[in-house]
């Protein structure tokens, strides 16, 4: 009797042992077999359309010192009032003008080997706008001016809607993909069976801001309306793709 369960344990083992090479195969997924025997080309390509802006973003504002600090804040006050007065004027709405910065700042006079001397305080409030008539930029940015700025930061020019140039550099990127992905298939004797996947990176940003006056004030009173440049905007979308190659 012990002989026979023995040799019962014996069996039972190598049945064990026989079917654990058959349940590793099965857990190997098919897919990533069938990617491990086909021949792949991994490629990037770009697109890009240009398009002319149709919206600015401008920093502008009002710096002032005063020896108190209600008298710096009241003057900067009575200046900001004035230069956001006159951007409505100039036709920019309410809800594209925002405060970007306010900051007040003591001001020292320094004295070797002594303690530094409160001199004054300096005020600075900066709005940030947003222009939609882009033939209003030039005669906005004089009437702030001759109302009381004398800190402009910079413009930069985007767009109020990207998904038109966009999609079309998506279009261009994707054909110009397939015709490196023939290319290269053809180069190393293949032809492009199909695309196994395909992603996205990139696309729209608004162009940096770029310095457009320093201490507007002592420009004076401009005569003519300051000049504007809108140019051109890239757009550009960047494209990778898995591609299937065969004989």
């Amino acid at each position: 009797m012990k002989t026979l369960m023995r040799a019962a344990g014996l069996g039972l083992a190598l049945t064990l042992t026989a079917a654990a090479p058959a349940a590793l195969a099965q857990a190997t997924p098919p897919a990533a077999d069938t990617m491990f025997r086909a021949t792949t080309l991994n490629l990037a390509a770009y697109g890009e359309t240009r398009v002319e802006p149709d919206m600015a973003m401008i920093a502008l504002g009002v710096m002032t010192e005063g020896k108190t600090a209600d008298e710096a804040m009241t003057a900067n006050a009575t200046r900001m009032n004035a230069v956001i007065a006159s951007l409505k004027k100039a036709g920019i709405a309410q809800k594209d003008i925002q405060t970007s910065g306010l900051n007040l700042n003591p001001q020292y006079r320094y004295v070797e080997n002594q303690a530094p001397i409160l001199t004054g305080y300096q005020v600075s409030n900066q709005v940030t706008i947003r222009v939609l008539d882009l033939k209003k930029l030039g005669g906005a940015v004089d009437a702030t001016v001759n109302a009381g700025a004398n800190q402009i930061q910079g413009v930069s020019f985007g767009l109020v809607d990207a998904t038109a140039p966009e999609n079309a550099a998506r279009e261009a990127a994707v054909k110009a993909l397939a015709a490196k992905a023939d290319l290269y298939a053809k180069a190393t004797g293949y032809r492009v069976a199909r695309l196994v996947s395909l992603s996205e990176g990139g696309g729209y940003s608004p162009r940096p801001p770029a310095p457009m006056l320093e201490m507007a004030a002592a420009r004076g009173f401009a005569k003519d309306v300051t000049p504007v440049q809108g140019g051109e905007l890239t757009v550009r979308i960047d494209v990778s793709g898995l591609y299937e190659v065969t004989r």
